[in-house]
């Protein structure tokens, strides 16, 4: 247990007994513990595996390579559409931890030898994901923006392209660009 990691568990309105569980669970086996996102992360060798995260109906075990899991219980839950590479195990009591613990020991050992293996999920390229045509518009009219755009990261340019492509309204998308061309100019993703 790595005690700055405490004060995740110490906070906790909720889920305090289900944290301790799956904590229990996790360095059970082998994983180191830190805090990252504040949230209990597991690593092996340095290389970050699963991670204790909650929310109002649940808490759960979140596989960052879960894609690559052969899930023979088929409990790993893909959290939308978006998320490419990790897997959520959902939980909303400790009965369903406990019962799951030998699992869970299976499938974060999966996961450790994932990551020994040096495996890496295939992520779709930028390129493969649709412009919304509001954006496309603003790029072609603006030079300055194109350049600032193609200079983020990939995960940044993601992040514009699903924000600007959710509204159904074409006016909706229209102000989502213009809201964030300035940031995007300033060479920042849209959390910034």
């Amino acid at each position: 247990m790595n005690p700055k990691v405490d004060w995740f568990f110490d906070k906790a309105s909720a889920w305090q007994e289900e944290y301790a569980l799956l904590r229990d669970i996790v360095l059970d086996c082998g994983l180191d513990e830190e805090l990252k996102w504040g949230c209990p992360c597991y690593a092996y060798q340095g290389k970050n595996v699963v991670l204790i995260h909650g929310f109002k109906e649940y808490c759960a075990l979140l596989f960052m390579k879960g894609a690559l899991l052969k899930d023979p219980k088929g409990i790993l839950i893909q959290q939308t559409e978006n998320v490419q590479s990790a897997r959520q195990v959902r939980f909303t009591n400790l009965k369903e931890i406990a019962k799951l613990k030998t699992s869970l020991k299976a499938y974060i050992h999966e996961a450790i030898e994932v990551e020994k293996a040096g495996l890496e999920v295939k992520l779709k390229k930028t390129s493969e994901y649709p412009v919304p045509e509001e954006f496309e518009k603003k790029l072609k009219e603006n030079p300055a923006l194109k350049k600032a755009f193609k200079a983020l990261t990939p995960g940044r340019q993601r992040g514009y392209l699903f924000h600007f492509s959710q509204p159904k309204q074409s006016k909706t998308r229209e102000a989502r660009v213009e809201k964030y061309t300035q940031q995007i100019l300033d060479g920042k993703g849209i959390d910034d």
